[in-house]
C-alpha cells in the first residue's frame, strides 16, 4: 500500500506541475496581447493630413459617461443601425444620407453632425433629431 500511496502522491503532484504551467502561460499571454483598442488603433488605415476626399460622418457619437444609456440610431423608414447602450470612451459613424438618432440621455454624449458639434444635451434628457448629409 506505501506503493501506491506514492505513486498517487507523484501523479498529483504531476498533475499540479502541468496545471501551474498551464496558468503561467496563459497569464503571460495575456499580459503580453495588445488590447483590443491598441489592435484597432494599429490596424486602422491612416487618412493622410489635408486629403481632399476623406469622408466626413453623417453623424459621429461619442460616448462621453461610464455607460450611457440607449442610443438609437437608424435610416428613416428602414434598417436600425444601433440600439444600445455604449461604454465610456466608445465611438460609432454612420456615414447614411439621412438619419434619425435617439439618444436617452443628451448629457451623456458628445454628437458630431457632418463634422460640426451639436449642441450637449442637458444631464438625463432624451434627445431625438433627423441628421442628413452635407452635398
Amino acid at each position: 500500500m506505501g506503493l501506491a500511496r506514492m505513486a498517487l502522491a507523484v501523479v498529483a503532484a504531476g498533475a499540479l506541475v502541468t496545471l501551474l504551467v498551464i496558468g503561467a502561460r496563459a497569464l503571460i499571454g495575456t499580459l503580453s496581447a495588445p488590447s483590443q483598442a491598441e489592435r484597432e488603433r494599429v490596424s486602422a488605415p491612416a487618412t493622410p493630413v489635408g486629403e481632399p476626399d476623406a469622408r466626413v460622418p453623417t453623424v459621429r457619437i461619442e460616448c462621453l459617461a461610464e455607460t450611457c444609456p440607449t442610443v438609437t440610431v437608424r435610416v428613416p423608414g428602414g434598417d436600425v443601425l444601433q440600439h444600445r447602450e455604449m461604454s465610456r470612451g466608445e465611438e460609432v459613424n454612420y456615414f447614411e444620407d439621412e438619419l434619425d438618432v435617439v439618444v436617452s440621455d443628451g448629457g451623456t454624449v458628445r454628437v458630431t453632425e457632418n463634422g460640426l458639434p451639436r449642441p450637449q444635451g442637458e444631464p438625463g434628457a432624451r434627445q431625438a433629431f433627423t441628421v442628413r448629409a452635407s452635398g
